[in-house]
């Protein structure tokens, strides 16, 4: 009998409550240490509805949009190296740009990516990813 060990389940990075550029930097930070495990992974993020009205400036507490590329830039071998796939929970009425980093895949993230509006569509899409049929993977 061949046991190694069970397959993580799928990572659920929940940032729906959070302004942008908070619910970024927590992906970031996340993804970050996931890579750090050094251990394949795959993680589903739970993105923010965009705001009625504009586009809101940054807050005071986020990170700038170049700290996020560092950031991206740095931990990217990682991602390429270790994540099975990052499927995205978003609103349909998303920004256009978000919408193009959602569905830049490999080129941006290097790894595989999805995008859906449907949680449980993103958990069995992540779940094939790493081996798991995604049930039961809520935050952990």
């Amino acid at each position: 009998m061949d046991i190694q060990g069970a397959a993580p389940a799928p990572r659920e990075i929940d940032t729906s409550g959070l302004p942008m550029d908070r619910a970024q930097a927590l992906v970031l930070d996340e993804l970050r240490a996931l890579t750090e495990r050094s251990e394949p992974f795959a993680a589903i993020l739970l993105m923010p509805a965009p705001p009625e009205g504009r586009t809101p400036v940054a807050s005071a507490s986020g990170t700038s949009t170049a700290d996020r590329v560092r950031t991206l830039k740095l931990i990217r071998p990682g991602l390429t190296a270790l994540c099975r796939g990052l499927a995205f929970v978003a609103p349909a009425d998303i920004p256009a740009e978000r919408a193009a980093a959602i569905h830049s895949g490999e080129q941006l993230w290097g790894c595989p990516t999805m995008a859906t509006q449907d949680v449980r569509a993103a958990r069995a899409w992540a779940g094939a990813r790493v081996g798991t049929d995604g049930a039961g993977s809520g935050p952990g």
